[in-house]
């Protein structure tokens, strides 16, 4: 008996688990010495212990540019195009480096600039040229500084707009302080429900960002649909953890679709987007 028909024969007995666990063995420990050599390489050279940045793999960011394109409707050349945009924007990449390095917190973030999926939100906001976007969830304010770079590029084509960004930490969102980017944020301190309650225009852009406790969550979501706009978008930086936003989607009549990043040597296995439109 050759060794194929040896392998099929033992395969339909009960010592078919005995035989394959060296090879499984071999597979899980190849599987998890790299993630531990990344781990070990992140503890040394990382400063960051929470909301951590990295950049996507090449078949993540593909991804992301055809998610984009189907959830904005637009060609998928257009929405690559825009990451590019963002990725090359020296200005804002100087600008969140020496801010972080000067920062009061500076011992726990990272200078080098990595936005991961944040670039989806640039470039949803640059196809979607929303007047008025709510952003729950701020730290440091990289993803306020990114929204803003969109706006900004928006205005510059006509289309003005403001992005509210808000966050219960009145030390939050020490990179969106600094013009031109703090000239189309308003930072607003004070918990999120109560401020979106508060909101007196409408939201044409929505971004959960916040508490991601799920019932936290969806009372964001709950609160925010009366103060929408028409053919108003949602967005949340919890769809790998619950199914809030899915959940309101279909309460609500709206599609939905997510995204699951994938980081590049980075032990975290990455967040997403979640979006309903």
């Amino acid at each position: 008996m050759d060794a194929v028909k040896l392998r099929r024969a033992i395969a339909r007995t009960r010592l078919a688990p005995v035989a394959a666990f060296p090879k499984r063995l071999v597979a899980v420990a190849r599987h998890d010495a790299r993630v531990l050599r990344t781990s070990v390489r992140w503890l040394v050279a990382s400063r960051e212990h929470h909301n951590y940045t990295y950049e996507l793999t090449k078949l993540s960011r593909s991804h992301l540019a055809w998610f984009v394109s189907v959830v904005c409707d637009l060609p998928v050349q257009q929405v690559r195009g825009y990451l590019k945009e963002i990725e090359s924007d020296d200005a804002l990449r100087q600008h969140i480096s020496s801010a972080t390095a000067g920062a009061a917190r500076r011992g726990l973030a990272d200078t080098q600039v990595r936005y991961a999926r944040r670039i989806g939100w640039y470039a949803i906001v640059r196809a979607r040229k929303p007047t008025h976007i709510v952003e729950t969830g701020v730290d440091k304010g990289l993803g306020s500084c990114v929204l803003a770079a969109a706006l900004l590029r928006n205005a510059a084509e006509g289309h003005p707009g403001r992005v509210s960004s808000i966050d219960i930490n009145p030390e939050a969102g020490y990179l969106a302080r600094v013009a031109p980017w703090s000239e189309v944020i308003d930072l607003v301190v004070g918990d999120s429900v109560e401020s979106i309650g508060a909101l007196d225009r409408p939201v044409d852009l929505f971004l959960h960002d916040s508490d991601h406790r799920r019932a936290y969550e969806k009372r964001e979501f709950d609160a925010v649909e009366s103060k929408l706009a028409p053919e108003a978008m949602l967005l949340t930086d919890n769809v790998t953890h619950t199914t809030v936003l899915a959940d309101h989607a279909e309460r609500t009549g709206r599609r939905f679709l997510a995204y699951r990043e994938t980081p590049v040597d980075h032990w975290y296995p990455g967040d997403g987007i979640g979006v309903a439109w």
